[in-house]
């Protein structure tokens, strides 16, 4: 018997039950779908569960696929409605600046938050690079604060492509309704991104200047040159640390959390590896554990640069189990 190895034949042998051709079948479709669930829900694992739950209903309603979209088109609907299900049942995510109002780097971070509230570092190595811009941190974060249909709308439209009447009929909707969704998420989400985009300023830097820069950076962290670290800082730089909601604002406020920062180490030494995230430039940050006679994994940085290619925004996720989904090591000796 001859293995099917077409998208007709594979799809035919599914809709007889071929669990194996239908994983061939939506693989290619895998990484660009996981990305379109973190943009709706901004949370990896979120994601994953809409993914799986989007898989699901598209192996159950395989005899009802008539082909008159493609089949990415119909898994992209698919989804983006499980996407929006599961939007219903969970609090949309934010970083802390959207949480509540800058604090006194003095007094420290405070304790983190039980509750999942945060958006989370996405780990974008199998998307194109063209799609990197749209799982930048800043545009996940503003897209949260859409209501999930005009979420869905934007993503859609202005991300995935889709016209209009292809919109309204993977919501349900019409196409009026799309557009005026579209129009109100277009003007709410400017207000909230920067001009440029982390991708359009990495290309105007250039690589060897952003190479110089990923190392002065590693160098300085790694000496605990607050300093150095702080003539790298733009004047409105902020720095977060979810799942603590403590965030500063201001290149002396972050200048000070820094010293207060390092001060915390007495002594000990860290170490921190360039990663990608988000479209955007990352870190991973390890402490020497005496244990272990080794540094382990403490957080992810993701860092966001201004137009001068000074670091506007650095963002360390608190979880030392983010750290290799990034491709990095759990230890450094």
């Amino acid at each position: 018997m001859s293995v099917p190895t077409t998208t007709t034949d594979l799809l035919a042998a599914a809709r007889r039950g071929d669990e194996d051709a239908f994983r061939r079948l939506v693989e290619p479709f895998r990484a660009d779908l996981h990305a379109l669930c973190y943009r709706m829900l901004g949370s990896v694992q979120d994601a994953e569960d809409a993914l799986q739950d989007a898989l699901l209903r598209a192996w159950r309603g395989l005899p009802r696929f008539e082909e008159r979209a493609s089949l990415r088109t119909w898994l992209h609907r698919i989804a983006t409605n499980a996407s929006l299900d599961l939007a219903t049942k969970r609090p949309a995510r934010v970083l802390p600046i959207d949480y509540g109002p800058p604090g006194d780097p003095h007094d420290g971070v405070g304790e983190p938050l039980v509750e999942s509230v945060w958006v989370e570092p996405y780990p974008d190595e199998q998307l194109a690079y063209e799609q990197r811009e749209s799982v930048e941190l800043a545009f996940v974060a503003a897209l949260q604060h859409l209501p999930p249909n005009q979420r869905a709308v934007l993503i859609l439209r202005e991300v995935l492509g889709y016209s209009a009447r292809e919109v309204s009929e993977a919501l349900d909707s019409t196409t009026a309704s799309v557009n005026s969704a579209l129009q109100r998420a277009r003007k709410a989400i400017g207000e909230r991104l920067p001009e440029r985009s982390q991708q359009a300023t990495a290309r105007s830097l250039g690589d060897d200047r952003l190479r110089r820069m990923v190392a002065d950076y590693v160098d300085a962290w790694q000496r605990a040159d607050v300093d150095a670290l702080a003539a790298m800082l733009a004047d409105e730089a902020v720095i977060a640390m979810p799942p603590m909601a403590s965030w500063f604002r201001g290149r002396e406020a972050v200048t000070d959390f820094l010293r207060w920062a390092f001060d915390q180490r007495r002594g000990e030494g860290a170490r921190i590896v360039p990663a990608h995230a988000n479209g955007q430039l990352a870190f991973g940050s390890y402490r020497w554990n005496e244990d272990a006679q080794a540094f382990r994994a403490h957080l992810l940085q993701v860092v966001t640069l201004d137009d001068d290619g000074r670091i506007a925004d650095i963002t360390g996720f608190v979880d030392a189990s983010l750290v290799p989904q990034f491709g990095l090591p759990h230890e450094l000796r």
